[in-house]
């Protein structure tokens, strides 16, 4: 099966590269990356380990042309819903005239906690969407009912990061001491203050437990980029503190897996490596210390039997999830992928697949649709932009190529480093 997968973000790649390998064995998987803050690192694509046959780099304008699409058997979109909506715009101009096209598969990375009409209004028009829970395809089957928008484009799966390995409550064989991890996410909380906070209680607590190692795992380095942007590093700001840190304490990077294998207690604010805890049945506590909010996305695990304080933590509670909210958000299905493969094989086996038929359209949209596609270098009409055509041409020089680079590592250190100390100093 010849898939490919476009990704604006480590993360996104991550999802669109594990979900390709849980529908085929032994996919010949292609990686098509779009330039933007959020591109993957050298370093990011290598720490995800999924092997491709190619790996190309391009804007969306230069991606709906691409003539290596019409060979393929299935596309998975794993981008923002702005972005999605406008190739799947693009799509349906350049692939309506091809007699074939890929079946078009797009979903969520992690938990879906805000803007979900607005989210999944902006990926219909694509043959799949994915809900990651018996909880999450019925909100979803349910707003697209509500709009008219035909709901059996919505097939449950799970999160494609859900591994088998279970967790030993007794650690027999256990070479390591009781590990706590605090799994960061890079814009929850988003402001300097809480994050300080975090990052105190964290080192608070490898003080109180010295038998205890206290990993804090980090995302991304200082200067690179994931899905969402992160202005206060926690590296960095552990260096801003005027105190040596606990000797147990550690800063880790790498796939959540393998740190994963060694955690007796994940902590969290709402990261979605909390479902991967969750499903290894590893106690996992979701932090209330800055309430239990929409913007921080907690308010998910109302329900789940794991929203505790620091101060819990450090009273040493151990919470478990829940079996029956385990069981309405998808962590305990057998076979969450079954549905989609026969799905994809049903698609892909048809002598012809409808037209693509994104929702917004001007007919429905005429104040809205014109400036989400320009923003991505596309007309009205789905068809590249003469200026993002010609920007494409140009970037495929090498000085222009070096030029970009240069940019985007000045970005990023104007929104990690810049930004955040002029925000200190200006009382922001």
């Amino acid at each position: 099966m010849r898939i490919h997968v476009l990704a604006d973000s480590d993360t996104r790649w991550k999802w669109g590269g594990e979900l390709a390998q849980r529908l085929h064995s032994r996919p010949r998987l292609h990686a098509h990356m779009l330039n933007g803050r959020s591109t993957p690192t050298a370093r990011q694509m290598e720490e995800v380990g999924i092997r491709t046959e190619s790996i190309s780099h391009s804007s969306v304008a230069e991606f709906v042309t691409d003539p290596e699409l019409t060979s393929a058997d299935v596309l998975i979109i794993g981008s923002v819903g702005g972005t999605t909506q406008a190739i799947l715009h693009g799509l349906a101009r350049g692939l309506g005239r091809q007699p074939r096209r890929p079946v078009l598969v797009t979903g969520y990375v992690g938990v879906v906690y805000e803007n979900l009409t607005d989210g999944l209004l902006l990926r219909a028009g694509a043959d799949v969407v994915l809900a990651n829970s018996p909880f999450d395809a019925g909100r979803f089957r349910e707003i697209y009912r509500g709009l008219g928008i035909p709901d059996n484009c919505v097939v449950q799966t799970a999160l494609p990061f859900l591994a088998e390995h279970r967790y030993d409550p007794t650690r027999t064989g256990a070479t390591h001491p009781f590990t706590v991890t605090f799994a960061v996410q890079p814009s929850v909380p988003e402001d300097r203050e809480g994050r300080l906070y975090v990052l105190r209680r964290a080192i608070q607590h490898a003080r109180l437990r010295p038998g205890r190692e206290v990993l804090i795992k980090l995302r991304s380095k200082p200067g690179e980029q994931t899905t969402h942007i992160e202005p206060f590093h926690y590296e960095t700001l552990a260096e801003s503190l005027d105190e040596p840190l606990p000797r147990n304490l550690q800063f880790v990077y790498g796939n959540m897996g393998p740190v994963l294998d060694r955690t007796d207690l994940l902590v969290t604010v709402s990261s979605t490596a909390a479902l991967e805890s969750m499903h290894r049945e590893i106690p996992t506590a979701i932090l209330s210390d800055l309430g239990v909010r929409e913007p921080h996305g907690n308010h998910y695990f109302t329900g789940s039997g794991c929203v505790v304080s620091w101060n819990e933590i450090d009273e040493g509670v151990l919470p478990y999830a829940r079996p029956g909210w385990l069981e309405e958000q998808g962590i305990l299905a057998r076979d969450p992928y079954a549905q989609l493969r026969d799905r994809v094989a049903t698609l892909a086996g048809s002598s012809s697949l409808p037209p693509i038929r994104p929702y917004y359209t001007m007919q429905n949209a005429p104040a809205y649709l014109p400036k989400l596609l320009a923003r991505r270098g596309l007309d009205p009409n789905g068809e590249p932009l003469p200026h993002a055509v010609a920007a494409a041409r140009g970037r495929h020089g090498l000085l222009t190529r070096a030029s970009r680079k240069a940019l985007r590592r000045a970005y990023r250190f104007g929104v990690q480093t810049v930004a955040p100390k002029i925000q200190r100093w200006g009382g922001l």
